[in-house]
Protein backbone atom coordinates (compact mmCIF):
# COMPACT_ATOMS: atom_id res chain seq x y z
CA UNK A 1 0.00 0.00 0.00
CA UNK A 2 1.21 3.57 -0.44
CA UNK A 3 0.42 7.16 -1.26
CA UNK A 4 -0.08 8.32 -4.85
CA UNK A 5 -1.48 11.42 -6.50
CA UNK A 6 -4.83 10.49 -8.01
CA UNK A 7 -6.85 11.84 -10.92
CA UNK A 8 -9.77 9.41 -11.33
CA UNK A 9 -11.27 8.48 -14.69
CA UNK A 10 -14.64 6.99 -15.61
CA UNK A 11 -12.97 3.62 -16.16
CA UNK A 12 -11.87 3.54 -12.54
CA UNK A 13 -15.52 3.38 -11.49
CA UNK A 14 -15.26 -0.34 -12.30
CA UNK A 15 -13.10 -0.79 -9.21
CA UNK A 16 -15.50 1.22 -7.08
CA UNK A 17 -14.11 1.55 -3.57
CA UNK A 18 -13.89 4.23 -0.92
CA UNK A 19 -11.77 7.31 -0.46
CA UNK A 20 -10.88 9.74 2.28
CA UNK A 21 -10.09 13.39 1.65
CA UNK A 22 -8.48 15.39 4.42
CA UNK A 23 -7.43 18.93 5.35
CA UNK A 24 -4.83 19.69 8.00
CA UNK A 25 -6.20 23.02 9.21
CA UNK A 26 -9.06 23.50 11.63
CA UNK A 27 -11.51 26.29 10.77
CA UNK A 28 -10.46 29.69 12.12
CA UNK A 29 -13.74 30.42 13.93
CA UNK A 30 -13.86 26.99 15.52
CA UNK A 31 -10.29 27.42 16.75
CA UNK A 32 -11.20 30.78 18.29
CA UNK A 33 -14.00 28.98 20.15
CA UNK A 34 -11.53 26.45 21.54
CA UNK A 35 -12.93 23.66 19.33
CA UNK A 36 -11.19 21.25 16.96
CA UNK A 37 -14.05 19.76 14.90
CA UNK A 38 -13.81 16.76 12.57
CA UNK A 39 -16.27 15.91 9.79
CA UNK A 40 -16.37 12.65 7.81
CA UNK A 41 -18.82 12.01 4.96
CA UNK A 42 -19.52 8.40 3.95
CA UNK A 43 -21.26 7.75 0.61
CA UNK A 44 -23.19 4.48 0.27
CA UNK A 45 -22.97 3.77 -3.48
CA UNK A 46 -25.89 1.96 -5.06
CA UNK A 47 -28.87 3.60 -3.30
CA UNK A 48 -29.86 2.55 0.23
CA UNK A 49 -33.31 1.16 1.01
CA UNK A 50 -34.26 3.58 3.78
CA UNK A 51 -37.38 1.61 4.67
CA UNK A 52 -35.30 -1.54 5.08
CA UNK A 53 -32.82 0.31 7.28
CA UNK A 54 -35.24 2.33 9.45
CA UNK A 55 -38.76 0.93 9.40
CA UNK A 56 -41.87 3.09 10.07
CA UNK A 57 -43.42 0.44 12.31
CA UNK A 58 -46.03 2.92 13.52
CA UNK A 59 -47.40 3.62 10.05
CA UNK A 60 -50.71 1.73 9.59
CA UNK A 61 -49.82 0.97 5.96
CA UNK A 62 -46.36 -0.48 6.66
CA UNK A 63 -47.31 -4.16 6.89
CA UNK A 64 -49.62 -4.09 3.88
CA UNK A 65 -46.85 -2.42 1.86
CA UNK A 66 -44.13 -4.99 2.51
CA UNK A 67 -45.98 -7.98 3.95
CA UNK A 68 -43.78 -10.61 5.55
CA UNK A 69 -40.68 -8.68 4.40
CA UNK A 70 -41.55 -5.75 6.70
CA UNK A 71 -39.30 -5.20 9.70
CA UNK A 72 -41.38 -5.35 12.90
CA UNK A 73 -40.75 -5.11 16.63
CA UNK A 74 -41.72 -8.74 17.23
CA UNK A 75 -39.93 -10.10 14.19
CA UNK A 76 -37.22 -12.73 14.03
CA UNK A 77 -34.91 -10.99 14.70
CA UNK A 78 -36.87 -8.05 16.17
CA UNK A 79 -36.31 -4.53 14.90
CA UNK A 80 -34.66 -2.19 17.42
CA UNK A 81 -37.08 0.49 18.71
CA UNK A 82 -36.05 4.12 18.20
CA UNK A 83 -39.24 5.94 19.22
CA UNK A 84 -42.96 5.27 19.07
CA UNK A 85 -42.98 5.29 15.26
CA UNK A 86 -39.59 4.14 13.91
CA UNK A 87 -37.43 1.06 14.48
CA UNK A 88 -33.88 0.30 13.37
CA UNK A 89 -32.70 -2.71 11.38
CA UNK A 90 -31.58 -5.38 13.90
CA UNK A 91 -28.16 -5.60 12.18
CA UNK A 92 -27.18 -2.25 13.73
CA UNK A 93 -26.79 -2.57 17.53
CA UNK A 94 -23.85 -0.11 17.60
CA UNK A 95 -25.92 2.59 15.93
CA UNK A 96 -28.79 1.81 18.30
CA UNK A 97 -26.45 2.25 21.29
CA UNK A 98 -25.17 5.58 19.93
CA UNK A 99 -28.74 6.71 19.29
CA UNK A 100 -29.78 5.92 22.86
CA UNK A 101 -26.85 7.93 24.25
CA UNK A 102 -27.59 10.93 22.03
CA UNK A 103 -24.62 10.39 19.71
CA UNK A 104 -26.60 9.41 16.63
CA UNK A 105 -29.54 10.84 14.71
CA UNK A 106 -31.45 9.69 11.64
CA UNK A 107 -33.06 11.87 8.99
CA UNK A 108 -35.84 10.00 7.18
CA UNK A 109 -37.69 10.70 3.90
CA UNK A 110 -34.65 12.66 2.73
CA UNK A 111 -33.25 13.10 -0.80
CA UNK A 112 -31.12 15.33 -2.99
CA UNK A 113 -32.87 17.44 -5.67
CA UNK A 114 -32.33 14.61 -8.18
CA UNK A 115 -35.57 12.88 -9.26
CA UNK A 116 -34.47 10.35 -11.87
CA UNK A 117 -32.92 6.95 -11.19
CA UNK A 118 -29.44 6.80 -12.74
CA UNK A 119 -26.67 5.86 -10.32
CA UNK A 120 -24.09 7.93 -12.19
CA UNK A 121 -26.26 11.05 -12.31
CA UNK A 122 -27.60 10.56 -8.79
CA UNK A 123 -24.12 10.32 -7.34
CA UNK A 124 -23.04 13.33 -9.38
CA UNK A 125 -25.81 15.46 -7.84
CA UNK A 126 -25.17 14.05 -4.35
CA UNK A 127 -21.45 14.77 -4.45
CA UNK A 128 -21.27 17.92 -6.58
CA UNK A 129 -23.90 19.69 -4.50
CA UNK A 130 -25.60 20.94 -7.66
CA UNK A 131 -29.28 20.61 -8.53
CA UNK A 132 -28.59 18.60 -11.68
CA UNK A 133 -25.78 16.35 -12.96
CA UNK A 134 -22.88 17.27 -15.21
CA UNK A 135 -22.56 20.87 -14.03
CA UNK A 136 -19.14 20.86 -12.34
CA UNK A 137 -16.07 18.72 -11.71
CA UNK A 138 -15.74 19.81 -8.07
CA UNK A 139 -17.53 18.62 -4.94
CA UNK A 140 -19.38 20.45 -2.18
CA UNK A 141 -16.95 19.39 0.54
CA UNK A 142 -13.93 20.62 -1.41
CA UNK A 143 -15.64 23.97 -2.02
CA UNK A 144 -16.57 24.21 1.67
CA UNK A 145 -12.91 23.81 2.56
CA UNK A 146 -11.94 26.58 0.18
CA UNK A 147 -14.26 28.91 2.07
CA UNK A 148 -12.39 28.31 5.32
CA UNK A 149 -9.06 29.65 6.51
CA UNK A 150 -6.03 29.06 4.24
CA UNK A 151 -8.35 28.83 1.25
CA UNK A 152 -8.52 25.07 1.59
CA UNK A 153 -4.75 24.73 1.08
CA UNK A 154 -2.88 22.13 3.08
CA UNK A 155 -0.04 23.19 5.36
CA UNK A 156 3.09 21.57 3.87
CA UNK A 157 4.37 21.02 7.41
CA UNK A 158 1.31 18.94 8.23
CA UNK A 159 -0.87 16.40 6.47
CA UNK A 160 -1.65 16.51 2.79
CA UNK A 161 -5.08 15.68 1.46
CA UNK A 162 -5.55 11.93 1.75
CA UNK A 163 -7.56 9.27 -0.08
CA UNK A 164 -8.44 5.71 0.94
CA UNK A 165 -9.25 3.39 -1.94
CA UNK A 166 -8.93 3.44 -5.70
CA UNK A 167 -11.43 6.18 -6.58
CA UNK A 168 -11.51 9.73 -5.22
CA UNK A 169 -15.17 10.75 -4.74
CA UNK A 170 -16.43 13.78 -6.61
CA UNK A 171 -17.49 15.29 -3.27
CA UNK A 172 -13.85 16.07 -2.45
CA UNK A 173 -12.45 16.84 -5.90
CA UNK A 174 -11.49 20.41 -6.57
CA UNK A 175 -8.71 22.91 -5.95
CA UNK A 176 -7.28 21.25 -2.84
CA UNK A 177 -4.65 18.53 -3.49
CA UNK A 178 -5.63 14.88 -2.98
CA UNK A 179 -3.60 11.77 -2.20
CA UNK A 180 -4.74 8.15 -2.10
CA UNK A 181 -4.11 5.25 0.27
CA UNK A 182 -5.04 1.90 -1.28
CA UNK A 183 -5.94 -0.99 1.05
CA UNK A 184 -4.17 -4.27 0.45
CA UNK A 185 -7.35 -5.86 -0.92
CA UNK A 186 -10.46 -4.24 -2.36
CA UNK A 187 -13.90 -5.82 -2.45
CA UNK A 188 -15.16 -7.04 -5.85
CA UNK A 189 -18.41 -5.72 -7.29
CA UNK A 190 -21.45 -8.00 -7.23
CA UNK A 191 -22.38 -10.10 -10.26
CA UNK A 192 -25.47 -7.91 -10.80
CA UNK A 193 -23.34 -4.75 -10.74
CA UNK A 194 -20.80 -6.27 -13.14
CA UNK A 195 -23.53 -7.26 -15.60
CA UNK A 196 -25.01 -3.74 -15.53
CA UNK A 197 -21.58 -2.21 -16.12
CA UNK A 198 -20.94 -4.67 -18.95
CA UNK A 199 -24.20 -3.64 -20.63
CA UNK A 200 -23.29 0.05 -20.21
CA UNK A 201 -19.82 -0.30 -21.69
CA UNK A 202 -20.95 -2.52 -24.57
CA UNK A 203 -22.77 0.59 -25.79
CA UNK A 204 -20.24 3.25 -24.78
CA UNK A 205 -16.78 1.61 -24.69
CA UNK A 206 -16.70 -1.75 -26.54
CA UNK A 207 -12.97 -2.33 -25.91
CA UNK A 208 -13.37 -1.89 -22.19
CA UNK A 209 -16.46 -4.14 -22.29
CA UNK A 210 -14.41 -6.92 -23.92
CA UNK A 211 -11.78 -6.71 -21.18
CA UNK A 212 -14.44 -6.67 -18.45
CA UNK A 213 -16.25 -9.68 -19.94
CA UNK A 214 -13.01 -11.67 -20.10
CA UNK A 215 -12.31 -10.87 -16.46
CA UNK A 216 -15.81 -11.97 -15.43
CA UNK A 217 -15.37 -15.31 -17.27
CA UNK A 218 -12.07 -15.99 -15.52
CA UNK A 219 -13.59 -15.17 -12.15
CA UNK A 220 -16.51 -17.53 -12.75
CA UNK A 221 -14.13 -20.39 -13.57
CA UNK A 222 -12.39 -20.24 -10.19
CA UNK A 223 -15.64 -19.60 -8.29
CA UNK A 224 -14.63 -16.13 -7.19
CA UNK A 225 -18.05 -14.69 -7.95
CA UNK A 226 -20.14 -17.44 -6.36
CA UNK A 227 -22.26 -17.21 -3.23
CA UNK A 228 -19.13 -16.71 -1.16
CA UNK A 229 -18.55 -13.34 -2.81
CA UNK A 230 -19.14 -10.63 -0.18
CA UNK A 231 -21.11 -8.51 -2.65
CA UNK A 232 -23.14 -11.41 -4.04
CA UNK A 233 -26.89 -11.01 -4.45
CA UNK A 234 -27.41 -14.38 -2.75
CA UNK A 235 -29.19 -13.68 0.57
CA UNK A 236 -27.40 -16.60 2.24
CA UNK A 237 -23.84 -15.35 1.94
CA UNK A 238 -21.15 -17.80 3.01
CA UNK A 239 -19.52 -16.78 6.31
CA UNK A 240 -16.14 -16.02 4.68
CA UNK A 241 -17.88 -13.52 2.41
CA UNK A 242 -19.58 -11.74 5.28
CA UNK A 243 -16.31 -11.65 7.20
CA UNK A 244 -14.51 -10.08 4.25
CA UNK A 245 -17.09 -7.31 3.94
CA UNK A 246 -16.99 -6.56 7.66
CA UNK A 247 -13.19 -6.58 7.73
CA UNK A 248 -12.93 -4.25 4.73
CA UNK A 249 -15.50 -1.75 6.05
CA UNK A 250 -13.84 -1.72 9.48
CA UNK A 251 -10.33 -1.36 8.05
CA UNK A 252 -11.24 1.52 5.73
CA UNK A 253 -13.32 3.38 8.35
CA UNK A 254 -10.79 2.73 11.11
CA UNK A 255 -7.96 4.07 8.94
CA UNK A 256 -9.97 7.22 8.23
CA UNK A 257 -10.59 7.71 11.94
CA UNK A 258 -6.94 7.25 12.87
CA UNK A 259 -5.89 10.00 10.46
CA UNK A 260 -8.65 12.32 11.65
CA UNK A 261 -7.67 11.72 15.27
CA UNK A 262 -4.01 12.71 14.84
CA UNK A 263 -3.09 16.06 16.39
CA UNK A 264 -1.39 17.17 13.15
CA UNK A 265 -3.67 15.19 10.86
CA UNK A 266 -6.72 15.89 8.71
CA UNK A 267 -9.93 17.39 10.00
CA UNK A 268 -12.33 16.72 7.14
CA UNK A 269 -12.77 13.64 4.96
CA UNK A 270 -14.99 11.58 2.67
CA UNK A 271 -15.11 7.91 1.76
CA UNK A 272 -17.47 5.49 0.07
CA UNK A 273 -18.77 1.92 0.34
CA UNK A 274 -20.20 0.05 -2.66
CA UNK A 275 -22.80 -2.73 -2.84
CA UNK A 276 -26.15 -1.11 -1.97
CA UNK A 277 -27.91 -1.75 -5.32
CA UNK A 278 -30.24 -4.45 -3.93
CA UNK A 279 -32.46 -5.38 -6.90
CA UNK A 280 -32.45 -9.09 -6.06
CA UNK A 281 -33.01 -10.93 -2.73
CA UNK A 282 -32.51 -7.81 -0.64
CA UNK A 283 -33.27 -9.40 2.70
CA UNK A 284 -33.83 -6.71 5.34
CA UNK A 285 -34.03 -9.01 8.40
CA UNK A 286 -31.49 -11.45 6.95
CA UNK A 287 -29.47 -11.62 3.77
CA UNK A 288 -27.83 -9.01 1.57
CA UNK A 289 -29.06 -5.72 3.09
CA UNK A 290 -28.87 -7.10 6.63
CA UNK A 291 -25.23 -8.09 6.07
CA UNK A 292 -24.29 -4.75 4.54
CA UNK A 293 -25.92 -2.80 7.36
CA UNK A 294 -24.10 -5.01 9.85
CA UNK A 295 -20.79 -4.21 8.14
CA UNK A 296 -21.64 -0.49 8.20
CA UNK A 297 -22.49 -0.81 11.90
CA UNK A 298 -19.05 -2.33 12.46
CA UNK A 299 -17.51 0.60 10.58
CA UNK A 300 -19.27 2.95 13.02
CA UNK A 301 -17.70 1.08 15.94
CA UNK A 302 -14.28 1.27 14.26
CA UNK A 303 -14.62 5.03 13.79
CA UNK A 304 -15.66 5.60 17.40
CA UNK A 305 -12.86 3.47 18.88
CA UNK A 306 -10.12 4.84 16.59
CA UNK A 307 -11.08 8.49 17.08
CA UNK A 308 -10.15 8.34 20.76
CA UNK A 309 -10.51 11.70 22.50
CA UNK A 310 -11.30 13.38 19.16
CA UNK A 311 -14.61 11.46 19.02
CA UNK A 312 -16.28 14.13 21.16
CA UNK A 313 -15.69 16.70 18.39
CA UNK A 314 -16.55 14.42 15.48
CA UNK A 315 -19.57 14.23 13.17
CA UNK A 316 -20.01 11.49 10.55
CA UNK A 317 -22.69 11.92 7.86
CA UNK A 318 -23.73 8.78 5.93
CA UNK A 319 -25.55 9.56 2.68
CA UNK A 320 -26.60 7.84 -0.56
CA UNK A 321 -27.64 8.96 -4.05
CA UNK A 322 -31.35 8.05 -3.69
CA UNK A 323 -33.64 5.50 -2.06
CA UNK A 324 -35.37 2.39 -3.35
CA UNK A 325 -38.94 1.47 -4.21
CA UNK A 326 -41.41 1.25 -1.36
CA UNK A 327 -42.71 -2.10 -2.59
CA UNK A 328 -40.71 -5.31 -2.93
CA UNK A 329 -40.22 -6.38 -6.56
CA UNK A 330 -40.74 -9.81 -8.14
CA UNK A 331 -37.20 -10.96 -7.33
CA UNK A 332 -37.55 -10.10 -3.61
CA UNK A 333 -35.48 -6.94 -3.99
CA UNK A 334 -36.17 -3.25 -4.48
CA UNK A 335 -35.60 -1.04 -7.50
CA UNK A 336 -34.30 2.51 -7.80
CA UNK A 337 -36.40 4.95 -5.78
CA UNK A 338 -36.30 8.42 -4.26
CA UNK A 339 -36.70 9.07 -0.49
CA UNK A 340 -34.26 7.36 1.88
CA UNK A 341 -32.42 7.91 5.17
CA UNK A 342 -29.26 9.72 6.23
CA UNK A 343 -27.37 8.46 9.29
CA UNK A 344 -25.53 10.92 11.53
CA UNK A 345 -23.17 9.75 14.27
CA UNK A 346 -20.53 11.40 16.43
CA UNK A 347 -19.70 12.75 19.84
CA UNK A 348 -20.48 16.31 18.72
CA UNK A 349 -24.07 15.53 17.76
CA UNK A 350 -27.29 16.43 19.49
CA UNK A 351 -28.84 13.07 18.65
CA UNK A 352 -31.23 10.50 20.02
CA UNK A 353 -33.98 11.32 17.54
CA UNK A 354 -35.39 10.53 14.12
CA UNK A 355 -35.96 13.73 12.17
CA UNK A 356 -38.80 13.30 9.70
CA UNK A 357 -41.73 15.09 8.14
CA UNK A 358 -43.37 11.74 7.48
CA UNK A 359 -45.20 11.61 4.11
CA UNK A 360 -47.15 8.38 4.70
CA UNK A 361 -47.20 5.09 2.80
CA UNK A 362 -50.66 4.99 1.23
CA UNK A 363 -50.50 4.59 -2.57
CA UNK A 364 -51.61 8.18 -3.08
CA UNK A 365 -48.86 9.37 -0.74
CA UNK A 366 -46.02 7.63 -2.56
CA UNK A 367 -43.87 9.56 -5.01
CA UNK A 368 -44.98 8.53 -8.53
CA UNK A 369 -46.97 5.69 -6.92
CA UNK A 370 -43.75 3.78 -6.18
CA UNK A 371 -41.27 5.56 -3.88
CA UNK A 372 -41.08 6.99 -0.39
CA UNK A 373 -41.84 10.67 -0.98
CA UNK A 374 -38.92 12.92 0.03
CA UNK A 375 -39.92 15.70 2.41
CA UNK A 376 -36.45 16.88 3.52
CA UNK A 377 -33.74 18.20 1.22
CA UNK A 378 -30.42 16.53 2.02
CA UNK A 379 -28.66 19.83 1.34
CA UNK A 380 -30.47 21.27 4.37
CA UNK A 381 -28.88 18.59 6.57
CA UNK A 382 -25.40 19.06 5.11
CA UNK A 383 -25.67 22.83 5.31
CA UNK A 384 -26.62 22.57 8.98
CA UNK A 385 -23.55 20.47 9.75
CA UNK A 386 -21.18 22.70 7.77
CA UNK A 387 -22.57 25.88 9.34
CA UNK A 388 -22.82 24.77 12.95
CA UNK A 389 -19.92 22.30 13.15
CA UNK A 390 -17.28 23.78 10.82
CA UNK A 391 -18.64 27.35 10.89
CA UNK A 392 -18.95 27.81 7.13
CA UNK A 393 -20.88 31.03 6.56
CA UNK A 394 -24.50 30.62 5.49
CA UNK A 395 -24.12 32.94 2.49
CA UNK A 396 -21.14 30.90 1.26
CA UNK A 397 -23.15 27.69 1.63
CA UNK A 398 -25.92 29.10 -0.56
CA UNK A 399 -23.70 30.64 -3.22
CA UNK A 400 -20.52 28.54 -3.49
CA UNK A 401 -20.93 25.23 -1.67
CA UNK A 402 -24.47 24.42 -2.84
CA UNK A 403 -25.02 27.01 -5.60
CA UNK A 404 -28.58 28.15 -6.17
CA UNK A 405 -29.82 26.78 -2.85
CA UNK A 406 -30.72 29.99 -1.04
CA UNK A 407 -34.24 28.68 -0.48
CA UNK A 408 -32.89 25.55 1.24
CA UNK A 409 -32.28 26.62 4.83
CA UNK A 410 -29.64 24.91 6.98
CA UNK A 411 -31.15 22.47 9.45
CA UNK A 412 -30.44 23.72 12.96
CA UNK A 413 -29.90 21.86 16.19
CA UNK A 414 -27.94 18.92 14.77
CA UNK A 415 -24.77 19.72 16.71
CA UNK A 416 -24.63 19.86 20.48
Amino acid sequence: MGFVDHLPTRRELLVGSGALFAWSQMPRIARAEGRDPRLLAIVLRGALDGLGAVAPVGDPDWISLRGDRALVLDGKPPALPLDSFFALNPAMPNLHRLYRTGKAAIVHAVATPYRDRSHFDGQDVLESGMSKPGVTASGWLNRALLALESGGRVDPRGSRALGIGSVTPLVVRGAAPVMTWVPRKLLPASEDTQNRLLDLYQHTDPKLATVLQARMKLASLDGAMGTGDPMSDDPTLAPPGIARVRAYFAEAAGTAARYLAKADGPRVGAMGFVGWDTHIAEGAASGQLYNLLGALDGAFAAIESNMGEAWRETVVAVVTEFGRTARINGTQGTDHGTGTVAFLIGGALSGGRVIADWPGLKPAQLFEDRDLKPTTDLRSVLKGLLRDHLRVEEAVLADAVFPGSADVKPMGGLVA
